[in-house]
């Protein structure tokens, strides 16, 4: 049974800073590529970043890019996200997955890709 658990949520302040943290179980994590996705209320579930399973690959949506980082750490089965000069627009409730086939997907943008996901965590950018 994979289990993911996130943590690191809250509210901010536009401009500030958080890091989000999801921790795996239950899979050989490092064999794994993960992603993150947020939702936002009354939309669908929407991609953020993806990571390959060593991490020397990463992969952001437009709307995070430059401002977002991925990165993990297979000894700790954990995967990160470090989310910077957040915005209102970033407000939503963020998720992270695990991808269904081993190493990495060519399109880890597309939820179909992922097998397992964790119960979320909420973010609020404030304005």
């Amino acid at each position: 049974q994979v289990q993911l658990v996130e943590s690191g949520g809250g509210l901010v302040q536009a401009g500030g800073s958080l890091r989000l943290s999801c921790v795996a179980s239950g899979r050989t994590f490092s064999r794994y590529g993960m992603g993150w996705f947020r939702q936002a209320p009354g939309k669908e579930r929407e991609f953020a970043a993806a990571i390959n399973w060593i991490g020397s690959s990463t992969y952001y949506a437009d709307s995070v890019k430059g401002r977002f980082t991925i990165s993990r750490d297979n000894a700790k089965n954990t995967v990160y996200l470090q989310m910077n000069s957040l915005k209102p627009e970033d407000t939503a409730v963020y998720y992270c997955a695990v991808m269904a086939r081993a190493f990495y997907s060519s399109s880890p943008e597309s939820t179909n890709e992922y097998g397992y996901w964790g119960q979320g965590t909420q973010v609020t950018v404030s304005s």
